[in-house]
């Protein structure tokens, strides 16, 4: 169908992704080092079609802070070949729901912004 975006919930999420999935991170910088999951791979949206040969072949599950900027990726690397399902309420539920985050600021609380 045009328009549907695949997606997954948060939840469904494993803490530890296996081999064949990536965890895509394309909030913008400021934002990626407040606070984000650990383990991502981050290609900011606004750096993405010049980084598109930094994308591992797997499985990619692409998150920003509320779901879309993660939608609209999801829907671009998808149109072009590659496997990518949109992560519903991005890093803030992955926040609310206590799942693991890590900051690049030294001693900062980890957060999402």
């Amino acid at each position: 169908m045009v328009g549907v975006i695949p997606s997954v919930e948060v939840s469904s999420v494993p803490a530890e992704l296996p081999e064949g999935q990536v965890l895509l991170d394309v909030r913008e910088a400021d934002e990626w080092e407040a606070g984000h999951a650990p383990g991502a791979l981050h290609i900011p949206m606004s750096e993405l079609a010049g980084r598109l040969s930094e994308l591992p072949e797997a499985e990619l599950l692409v998150v920003c802070r509320a779901g879309g900027r993660s939608a609209r990726v999801t829907q671009y690397l998808n149109a072009n070949g590659w496997d990518a399902k949109n992560v519903d309420g991005g890093m803030q539920v992955w926040a609310a729901e206590g799942r693991p985050l890590v900051s690049e600021k030294a001693g900062a609380q980890p957060e999402v912004i």
